[in-house]
């Protein structure tokens, strides 16, 4: 068996939007520099991603030196975005159970998106620490934060439980729908050289010179019904999921993951599994 290595890094710019690819990646706790600290809310200023509006996966959002960024959509003008200044003042946002505090990004972002989506939305920026989310998972501890992302700070796939995922949805009956793309899933990190479902069995791991907290396996959403290229939706993974990645009402596929120190992660990057469960 290969040693296991850190085969591509992923980072969500707006919560929802389109992934970019990196080379490297910087590690602060609350997540990856750059992942996920734009947001989209409504009128309500609750929380507006792919569940709703599955076309933001058509959406690039690429992060610009000073941290701003480039937005492009077919059909649409691309438009750059600064980051806001705090001293304009901060809204509170809703995002699950989290009310946040963060900054409008202001009203021409929110028109290019509101035109974009065909409603009323604003972009908004997560610009510190202080204003990242306390965990609110059982599996968070105390201090533990977050940004936008939907429950903690880092997901963790591995190429071989997809490849294990996708013989299983090509022996089903929506065959058709396979093979699946890991873009489906959204990671962070991706894993090469394990055997499928491996990381079901991991507690803590070291990726390069950065460890994790292996917390709890992830519970898959209507999102990874999604095809991040066309935004058509239709049955699988979730189906298959159903089938043989079931625990209660969850469906499962990858792992989220705290990180226990600050550090720099890098595409081929050994992974060195810590402790492993019971």
């Amino acid at each position: 068996m290969s040693t296991p290595v850190l085969g591509s890094l992923h980072v969500y710019p707006v919560k929802s939007l389109a992934g970019t690819a990196l080379r490297e990646m910087t590690v602060e706790p609350w997540g990856a520099v750059g992942d996920r600290r734009w947001l989209l809310v409504g009128a309500d200023h609750g929380a507006l991603t792919q569940r709703e509006h599955p076309r933001l996966a058509l959406v690039s959002a690429r992060q610009l030196p000073g941290g701003g960024l480039r937005l492009e959509a077919a059909g649409t003008e691309p438009l750059e975005v600064a980051v806001p200044d705090p001293a304009a003042g901060h809204l509170t946002v809703r995002i699950f159970r989290s009310k946040p505090e963060a900054v409008p990004a202001g009203p021409q972002a929110d028109a290019w998106f509101s035109a974009y989506l065909g409603c009323e939305v604003r972009l908004v920026h997560m610009d510190a620490p202080e204003h990242a989310r306390p965990i609110t998972s059982s599996h968070g501890r105390e201090g533990e934060t977050v940004s936008f992302a939907d429950s903690l700070p880092f997901l963790l796939t591995t190429s071989a439980s997809l490849e294990g995922l996708n013989s299983l949805i090509a022996e089903g009956d929506r065959a058709a729908e396979g093979p699946l793309p890991m873009n489906r899933f959204r990671p962070g990190l991706v894993v090469d050289g394990t055997r499928p479902w491996e990381e079901d069995g991991w507690r803590r791991v070291r990726v390069g010179a950065v460890s994790f907290r292996v917390a709890k396996p992830c519970a898959r959403c209507v999102i990874t019904t999604t095809d991040q290229q066309t935004a058509v939706r239709g049955s699988e993974p979730l189906r298959t999921l159903g089938r043989h990645r079931r625990d209660g009402n969850k469906l499962l596929f990858g792992q989220l993951l705290v990180p226990e120190q600050r550090g720099t992660l890098r595409i081929g990057d050994t992974v060195e599994v810590l402790e492993r469960a019971d």
